[in-house]
């Protein structure tokens, strides 16, 4: 929260419009409620994109999309700094990749999945507030999947009684890793282990790239971008709920390799 009150107080930060016409009038009019949402936006992101930090590549991936198609919509608009930013957090992110995925040698923690939050918070709210070509939506939908995530972790914790705050194991993610991905292998645990984390990430990226396409595509239309959200959170919550009730249609699961064969010897 600190280094989102700094942001938006060093480099003037805010959401100036909202992309609907009868909201932007009072929107505007009240430049504080910009503050706040730029404020929320970097101070929650960082912790969002720690969420999806479960298994090898998952958030470093997302990051990628994100920042790709960050950097496609500011060329789109002549803004050619922000989009070398982006190409560089690509570029150092695509390193850290090599490494992390798919045998995790390094991780990114909690420090790594932070700055990627807070990055990507800064260069989407400066991409609105820059350029009014684009859409707000364009971001929202940009960044659905970690948010999306962080909000309905939030509803179903409370939900059940339990603090936001307490760490569970039924993110939507852990649910693909437990429920999906289904290979077993004659190795030793450690090794079944890591390769159901690899097989995990794809499904995701997959997902998340439902929402990135999309964005890259209407990135100036609102009433668009809207209604993919819309259909996004409708599509997570359905195949959240499919998933949990082991509803999971047989084509979506990982092929079962040796299950009912003991290694020799």
């Amino acid at each position: 929260m600190a280094s989102a009150a700094l942001a938006c107080w060093l480099l003037s930060l805010s959401v100036p419009r909202l992309g609907i016409a009868s909201l932007d009038g009072y929107w505007m009019s009240m430049p504080w409620l910009g503050i706040a949402l730029a404020f929320a936006g970097m101070a929650g992101l960082p912790h969002a994109m720690n969420i999806i930090d479960g298994y090898n590549g998952l958030a470093g991936m997302v990051a990628v999309m994100v920042c790709s198609a960050i950097a496609y919509v500011a060329l789109q608009q002549g803004d050619r700094v922000l989009a070398g930013y982006m190409v560089c957090v690509v570029g150092a992110t695509l390193g850290f990749l090599f490494w992390n995925y798919p045998r995790g040698l390094i991780f990114a923690g909690d420090g790594g999945s932070y700055f990627w939050g807070i990055v990507i918070a800064v260069a989407s709210i400066s991409l609105v507030q820059k350029h009014p070509n684009v859409s707000p939506w364009f971001v929202m939908l940009l960044l659905i999947y970690p948010v999306w995530e962080t909000i309905f972790s939030i509803y179903r914790k409370l939900v059940r009684g339990q603090s936001p705050g307490m760490a569970d194991s039924m993110h939507f993610h852990q649910l693909v890793y437990k429920r999906l991905v289904r290979g077993v292998f004659h190795d030793n645990a450690t090794r079944q282990m890591l390769m159901r984390n690899n097989r995990t990430s794809p499904y995701l990226w997959a997902f998340s790239g439902l929402t990135v396409a999309p964005a890259v595509l209407f990135w100036y239309s609102t009433p668009i971008l809207m209604a993919f959200c819309a259909l996004f959170i409708v599509t997570y919550v359905g195949a959240y709920l499919m998933i949990i009730r082991f509803k999971v249609p047989r084509w979506l699961r990982a092929p079962a390799r040796g299950a009912t064969k003991k290694p020799p010897g």
